[in-house]
């Protein structure tokens, strides 16, 4: 298999698992808070991956230590506390559409701090698809029970992702992905268990039905979103651009919405416009006929 087609389909795997996250964050803080849902996500899925990867450790040379520990911080421990308290406010398509911001993000991090290199087409593609997440979000409108302004916290989760996939791209490459992966949750393990200490976890009732069932979802979050994703994410950077990497926000949202189809939701032709141009976007910032 070429490449071209593992990029495809790293694409489409990544937005599958990806787009599903929304869900099961909001099914977790049904339970628990956004601190024990966070601190659980990162425990949970840094024993998965001691499990199957901790010997992959001896593969990471010692001067990536710190580019490792700066991803992990950056792409994963404040990214995962911003997206579920963002989640407490905003309904979850909400969430995934923001995320649409990431590639943006990439590309402007990668132009100011790490010589990014692009081609008209792919800034053609960004804002194509772009539009096609706004379309998205416009149509699907806001509810009055919800606080937009918590759509801040999503808004620095792009931020945060676009500097990840950034530094994964410069420095990570030529590590093993799963090495990778084992070195950021590790790294960040230790702050996630006192998080999670300070957030009165071991306080809670659990003889109630909503905390198991909340558990359940953190662990799915942990092991399908974290363990499995960013090692296939880690992969994907290195055969794609940052840019094109990052494009996996805008497919996400698509997910999102086919879950609510599955609630009973009924897609309208809008959204079936704004997806026939997000992907149209997607396409484009793979295109690198010529390097501006």
């Amino acid at each position: 298999m070429t490449n071209y087609n593992k990029k495809w389909i790293l694409l489409l795997i990544l937005s599958i698992i990806w787009g599903s996250s929304f869900i099961l964050i909001k099914k977790s803080l049904v339970g628990l808070t956004p601190l024990q849902v966070g601190s659980l996500r990162i425990i949970f899925t840094a024993i998965v991956i001691s499990i199957y990867s901790y010997s992959s450790l001896k593969e990471i040379p010692k001067k990536s230590w710190k580019w490792i520990v700066l991803t992990a911080y950056v792409g994963t421990f404040f990214p995962v506390y911003l997206v579920s308290f963002g989640q407490t406010e905003i309904e979850s398509g909400l969430a995934s559409i923001i995320t649409t911001l990431t590639p943006i993000n990439t590309l402007i991090i990668g132009i100011i701090f790490f010589s990014l290199t692009f081609t008209i087409k792919q800034v053609v593609g960004l804002v194509v698809a772009f539009f096609g997440g706004i379309l998205l979000l416009y149509n699907g409108g806001v509810s009055p029970d919800y606080n937009i302004y918590f759509s801040i916290f999503i808004f620095f989760t792009t931020v945060g992702y676009g500097a990840s996939v950034n530094l994964i791209k410069t420095y990570l490459t030529q590590i093993p992905p799963s090495a990778v992966t084992a070195g950021i949750f590790l790294s960040i393990l230790p702050p996630a268990v006192f998080t999670l200490f300070y957030s009165d976890f071991f306080a809670l009732s659990f003889s109630q039905s909503t905390i198991y069932e909340s558990l359940i979802f953190v662990f799915l979050l942990a092991l399908f979103s974290s363990a499995i994703a960013q090692t296939l994410f880690n992969k994907f950077v290195k055969l794609a651009s940052p840019l094109f990497a990052s494009a996996v926000t805008y497919l996400m949202p698509i997910v999102a919405i086919f879950w609510g189809v599955i609630d009973g939701e009924v897609l309208t032709p809008k959204q079936y416009v704004a997806t026939i141009i997000i992907l149209s976007g997607v396409y484009l910032v793979n295109n690198k006929a010529k390097t501006n």
